[in-house]
């Protein structure tokens, strides 16, 4: 656990995990309403392991210190509470905070989970040095579709999520075709998470690998491709042209 300030001056704790050797890039986890317990941690353990510099602000911490939460009723009633408490403005001021304090690793992602998943979303418009940003299931997005997103978005919605319907999903998908929304046959809310009774392997394994395709391509970039004989040819290019501009007095005026 490391400590940071906010630009209003309040100071939170963030986990963090570091690659072995030169990081990639930059993944900053947010948690959903339970705080950050250790499917967060695991989360951003696993971020770090394929080679980003991975972060996961405490977000709760304004409010309420060390929450890490279970997923009984208990954990859902008190997250829930926490959340209305802290606010999406506040949440994305942390947010923000902690994106400054990893650009040195290169580029940025936000990657968000239910709660998480909504300010994941957010934070595409609202945050700054994002480079693309990724959200699992977060509630209320389906209602913001009027603005288009500012960087590269990917979205996963379980098909079965009571909480956002599938018809939703779809009326989203046709209002904000700039956002890359996929859905997964008989996953529910929360399929992600393999705490829970709600994990569904084959959708968490499928959104999975388009995230971290998505990350590869917006935050690690694709590198240049070495055409062979580029150099030699463009120096010929640029010969040519002296050539050109040397003996362009004995020229004639051009024909019609």
């Amino acid at each position: 656990m490391i400590e940071l300030t906010a630009g209003d001056g309040h100071r939170f704790s963030a986990y963090r995990a570091d690659p072995d050797g030169m990081p990639k890039g930059a993944v900053v986890v947010i948690q959903d309403r339970f705080g950050i317990n250790p499917q967060i941690r695991k989360v951003t353990d696993e971020f770090a392991a394929k080679g980003y510099l991975a972060i996961a602000p405490a977000l709760f911490d304004s409010v309420k210190a060390d929450v890490a939460l279970g997923y009984d009723e208990g954990g859902l009633a008190e997250g829930a509470n926490l959340m209305q408490q802290v606010g999406t403005d506040r949440a994305i001021g942390d947010i923000q905070e902690t994106v400054d304090a990893v650009k040195s690793a290169g580029k940025v992602t936000v990657v968000g989970y239910g709660w998480g998943g909504y300010l994941a979303y957010v934070s595409a418009n609202r945050v700054s040095g994002v480079a693309c940003t990724v959200g699992y299931y977060g509630g209320g997005i389906v209602d913001d579709y009027r603005e288009k997103r500012k960087v590269p978005t990917l979205l996963h919605f379980g098909e079965a999520d009571p909480l956002t319907p599938l018809e939703q999903v779809s009326q989203f998908r046709s209002h904000r075709p700039d956002v890359s929304a996929f859905s997964y046959p008989g996953a529910a809310h929360a399929f992600n998470c393999d705490d829970r009774d709600s994990y569904h392997d084959e959708a968490a394994k499928a959104a999975l690998a388009r995230t971290l395709v998505w990350i590869s391509q917006y935050v690690e970039g694709q590198p240049p491709i070495a055409l062979k004989n580029a150099g030699a040819y463009a120096q010929a290019k640029v010969e040519k042209k002296k050539k050109k501009k040397e003996g362009a007095d004995d020229l004639e005026p051009p024909m019609d």
